[in-house]
């Protein structure tokens, strides 16, 4: 009898979302096998998101070496085996993906996904990031979309070329658009064609929110977004009206959530109706005074020096002195002058050196003689308004409190990023022969997202259904997991292969009664790989 085992973990559950969205059946659809290849472009992609999501810390293109050791044909059927993953097939599965376009298969599949999952979609976050990657890439290749190229990186990794990734997710985290774009777009630019060619390939019966960061905020943005398309985001501290709300005086409401206070105020900028609501944030404002008050403490100093150059310089009139006096006093509200006055001296006219003459004529200069003080009225002033920050949406009727949830909810795009930038990627150690398989990879790493998100989704709805829990990392009940902590639950969770006389069994082992719970709430498509 021998006995062999395969490493099995929570790769049954990311093949059971992978099978249950339906995206096997929607790539050999639109990008069938054309070729006499052993695997179709659908097992391809399957094996690049279980490699994805199989947190190993090892590169995302890396085959077939990852899937040594793993029960390839539990996953993917018998007669399947590592070698077949080789770097001639997924280069082609690559090249057909570009070939049919990245975003316009993402989109299939999203369609697919939303049909199946009615999770809804009442907000939409939008955002991009930047990717870095290794390699030269001279982009002669005049028919690819994008430019891998030096831009403005997100990770500070100046000395790599890049290319800009914009994502579109729900509330619940999940993607629903993904585009490719040059290393050098704009976010300006690149956010709001992504909202076009959301609106293009998406439809949402429901009343939908998009929700952008201060980048979106242009006036050619809102002028072309209008005012029945609804948006929320973060208006510039730069933008004039922003800045005066922010420096005024205003009667701020209580906010349910005790850490919030709000002013609203009607606005009509660029021809369109807004709301416009200031926030003080208790949390922000406790983050920004200790970094104000050390800013103070510098500023201090450094005001201490300027004045002592200033007083050294002398002017042929008090007029001209007293002026200096004002100028700098307004270039440094923060200051007061606690004592101040003017010195006289007698110097030869003309810039003569040496000791005057008894009967030469000197000319009279001024001299500022000055201290100063911190003006602490000025600065607790300013520190008090540290933690205010301006929320606008062209929809007049919304709730100020509702607004400021919706704009919170943006961390949902910004965790994805997070997610995709996870070290198991490796992106940047990636180097893909020419810019249409960069974008082709990027669009299955957001894929990878698509199966994690759904999958946590499923999961935590389920629990909340059926009213059921799993522990947590503190070994409490909880009934919002993250997907990555199941995952970690099934590390150990084998596929023992034993060999007895000419007859081979299969069995999964190490599966504990907690797993086969979370199993049951998934569904058939993810136990049945551990059957």
């Amino acid at each position: 009898m021998e006995i062999a085992t395969r490493r099995l973990d929570h790769l049954g559950i990311v093949a059971g979302i992978f099978d249950e969205i339906g995206i096997s059946e929607v790539i050999d659809s639109l990008i069938p096998k054309n070729r006499d290849h052993k695997l179709s472009h659908s097992n391809i992609l399957k094996a690049l998101v279980l490699n994805g999501l199989g947190f190993s810390e090892r590169r995302l293109y890396i085959f077939p070496e990852y899937f040594d050791g793993l029960a390839v044909d539990r996953l993917f059927g018998d007669g399947i085996s590592p070698g077949d993953f080789n770097e001639d097939v997924i280069g082609r599965s690559l090249d057909r993906i570009k070939s049919f376009g990245s975003t316009e298969l993402f989109n299939e599949i999203v369609l697919k996904a939303m049909k199946k999952f009615r999770f809804g979609n009442h907000l939409l976050h939008i955002d991009t990031t930047s990717f870095s990657v290794h390699g030269d890439y001279e982009n002669d290749d005049d028919f690819s979309e994008i430019k891998i190229t030096y831009g403005h990186p997100k990770d500070s990794r100046w000395d790599l070329k890049q290319f800009v990734l914009s994502m579109v997710t729900n509330q619940h985290g999940i993607p629903l658009f993904v585009k490719a774009h040059s290393g050098n777009k704009s976010d300006k630019k690149t956010i709001m064609e992504t909202i076009k060619r959301l609106r293009e390939n998406l439809n949402f019966d429901d009343k939908v929110y998009h929700v952008a960061d201060a980048a979106f905020f242009t006036g050619k943005n809102v002028e072309e977004m209008g005012q029945h398309t609804f948006w929320v985001t973060h208006i510039p501290a730069s933008v004039k009206e922003a800045k005066e709300y922010l420096s005024k005086d205003l009667e701020m409401k209580p906010c349910k959530d005790d850490r919030y206070s709000y002013f609203e105020a009607p606005i009509s900028y660029r021809g369109i109706n807004q709301k416009w609501v200031v926030i003080d944030s208790k949390e922000m404002h406790a983050k920004k005074a200790k970094a104000f008050d050390r800013s103070i403490e510098k500023e201090y100093k450094a005001a201490k020096i300027s004045l002592n150059k200033r007083t050294r310089k002398p002017f042929a009139c008090e007029t001209d002195a007293r002026i200096a006096l004002d100028q700098w006093i307004n270039e440094h509200p923060h200051y007061r002058f606690k004592e101040f006055g003017l010195k006289t001296i007698m110097k030869r006219q003309a810039g003569r050196r040496g000791r005057p003459r008894k009967d030469e004529q000197l000319q009279t200069w001024y001299l500022v003689e000055a201290t100063i003080e911190p003006n602490e009225e000025v600065i607790a002033k300013e520190r008090s308004k540290l933690g205010r920050f301006v929320l606008a949406s062209n929809d007049i009727e919304i709730d100020p409190e509702q607004l400021l949830q919706f704009y919170k909810g943006q961390g949902s795009v910004e965790r994805g990023f997070r997610f995709l930038k996870d070290k198991s990627f490796h992106v940047a150690e990636v180097y893909l022969k020419n810019e249409g398989r960069i974008e082709a990879l990027s669009m299955i790493m957001v894929l990878s997202l698509l199966v994690y998100s759904i999958a946590e989704w499923v999961l935590r709805t389920r629990l909340q259904k059926t009213g059921e829990t799993v522990l947590n990392q503190l070994k409490k009940p909880t009934q919002r997991p993250t997907m990555k902590w199941i995952f970690f639950k099934f590390r150990g969770v084998d596929e023992a292969e034993v060999h007895l006389d000419d007859r081979i069994f299969r069995q999964v082992i190490n599966m504990k009664e907690e797993l086969r719970k979370i199993l049951r709430l998934l569904g058939p498509s993810c136990e049945k790989y551990y059957v």
